[in-house]
């Protein structure tokens, strides 16, 4: 039986080389500033192992899109993930942090299903779009491989790193909720995701490395407090659909996006890394995802997708949303990020240091 531990620090037990159990701390991401109401409700919460107020009235006038509400959330989520420092593993399932996450939840949805009211109801027209390339030169990885500057790629491998230090972790969820063609292909798809055996290979482990090429801090969630709320909202959208089996459409049309979108977006990004001299593992991570995700577009396209469909046809228009709203936020990121270049200002909330550190050769 496992004996239960309830101290404020985070804990796990480990089995030391007498083979007698031991109890280790292991640190994990810190608390940030709160932006607003409902994030200095949760973060309260938190630090004090206390129960949040609900304010359903702060929720129904929160902008959905703001700082506040999405750094709420993504505090909220991250208890699913490697939680924080200091705070309870038990609040995971705390009901009353539920139900604030839950009020917040409806709010974001409310707002993505309002301005996406016209997203394509099939598959077919959901993807046709993203499978031709644009004859324009617009777009954030076109602009970073032709003219983008090496503070513009740290800017964004800052900005990605809280989604690709945890790449593939919210798409698991969704493997015990399918059957059938559609579970093996996922399952086989994440299997490269996390390395195929091999922990050098993960893919988190190979952006972590591209940090440290850049000058980065590679630690888990270390440039949250500097993600604005467009960038939130994106790592937002994965864990709300994976922590819902009744999302499992949504987070299967996001998922698809993400493969069917990486491979042409990674090949513009490694040569953008390699025109600046970003390094050798800089070139690497967007080299990897240039020959995995065309193979993996073509699996999650025709049996992941196929063979959700051939079990559960009605779910076709939750994979269309997904689609549509994993681009809809992309674009709303790029268009933040692209504004605040075209005013030679930071993307992040506050600037990076213009310190680098030195690279290992």
């Amino acid at each position: 039986m496992t004996p239960s531990i309830t101290s404020t620090a985070r804990t796990r037990r480990t089995v030391d080389a007498a083979g007698a159990a031991a109890i280790t701390a292991t640190p994990g991401p810190r608390l940030v500033e709160p932006r607003g109401t409902l994030s200095a409700a949760v973060t309260e919460a938190l630090r004090s192992n206390g129960i949040p107020e609900y304010l359903p009235a702060a929720v129904l006038t929160a902008d959905p899109w703001g700082e506040d509400l999405q750094l709420a959330l993504y505090l909220l989520y991250e208890l699913h993930y490697r939680g924080f420092d200091d705070v309870d593993d038990d609040r995971e399932w705390d009901p009353e942090l539920l139900r604030l996450r839950q009020a917040m939840e409806a709010r974001f949805l409310h707002a993505l299903s309002t301005e996406l009211s016209d997203a394509p109801r099939s598959v077919a027209d959901a993807f046709a779009p993203l499978l031709v390339e644009p004859l324009d030169s617009t777009g954030l990885s076109r602009f970073l491989e032709r003219n983008g500057e090496l503070w513009q790629l740290r800017e964004y491998a800052a900005l990605r790193s809280l989604y690709h230090l945890k790449e593939a972790d919210p798409h698991v969820w969704v493997i015990p909720r399918l059957r059938g063609r559609a579970k093996a292909a996922m399952a086989a798809i994440e299997f490269d995701e996390f390395g195929a055996g091999h922990p050098d290979r993960i893919h988190a482990r190979l952006f972590a490395d591209l940090m440290v090429d850049l000058g980065l801090d590679p630690a888990y969630g270390h440039y949250l407090d500097q993600a604005p709320a467009p960038l939130l909202a994106t790592v937002n959208l994965m864990s709300l659909f994976g922590l819902h089996r009744s999302h499992r459409g949504f987070l299967v049309g996001h998922f698809a996006c993400v493969e069917v979108t990486s491979s042409p977006g990674s090949r513009r990004l490694a040569r953008a890394m390699r025109r600046c001299g970003a390094g050798r593992a800089a070139e690497r991570f967007y080299d990897e995802h240039v020959e995995a995700d065309a193979v993996h577009e073509q699996v999650v396209r025709r049996e992941v997708i196929g063979g959700l469909l051939a079990d559960e046809p009605a779910l076709e228009a939750d994979i269309a949303f997904g689609c549509a709203a994993t681009v809809h936020l992309e674009d709303r990121l790029a268009e933040h990020i692209g504004a605040a270049w075209a005013e030679g200002r930071s993307a992040l909330r506050t600037p990076l240091s213009t310190r680098t550190r030195e690279r290992a050769e």
